[in-house]
């Protein structure tokens, strides 16, 4: 099967998942087609990378930013350990920043408890630091590999504060 082909069966699946749950959330709406742009830039949608996601989701519209922005600057601090660094995959799939345009950067951390991003609009020098919140690490730490796709879509549906926190400056 091509890779083509499997793309689209995954985002059909995905959807027609996706669709089947009735239970409302309490999450802001993420934007249609998420966890299939997570993939494209990660290869997978799985937990860590979804959580990426959704924290670059939210620094875009707290510091009023579009995706692309070049005015955007993504600092990720985490061991260099899969999982951890998924997050900032994640990050750039929703923020756009990428390490070609020089606004990603990833910085390695000591241990997971660091686990942290910045996102900073370099315009007006305002940054928001987030992190994943206690209760998704320990929900979603080592996830079998065939079960990471599951996990991607119930961090999607999660309401902000199971998936992410703001760090203090």
């Amino acid at each position: 099967m091509s890779v083509r082909r499997r793309l689209l069966l995954f985002v059909t699946l995905g959807l027609t998942l996706g669709c089947a749950s009735t239970k409302p959330t309490a999450t802001p709406p993420t934007e249609p087609g998420a966890l299939e742009r997570v993939a494209l830039v990660h290869g997978g949608a799985g937990p860590w990378a979804v959580a990426g996601y959704r924290m670059g989701e939210h620094a875009l519209q707290q510091l009023g930013l579009p995706r692309g922005s070049f005015k955007l600057e993504v600092i990720h601090h985490s061991p260099a350990q899969v999982q951890y660094t998924c997050v900032a995959d994640g990050a750039a799939a929703a923020t756009g920043a990428s390490l070609g345009k020089l606004n990603l950067s990833l910085v390695t951390a000591p241990a997971p408890e660091d686990t942290a991003t910045t996102f900073r609009n370099r315009d007006t020098g305002q940054s928001l630091t987030l992190r994943p919140s206690s209760s998704f690490v320990q929900r979603f730490r080592d996830v079998p590999r065939e079960k990471l796709g599951e996990a991607g879509r119930v961090v999607l549906s999660l309401p902000d504060a199971d998936v992410f926190e703001t760090v203090a400056p």
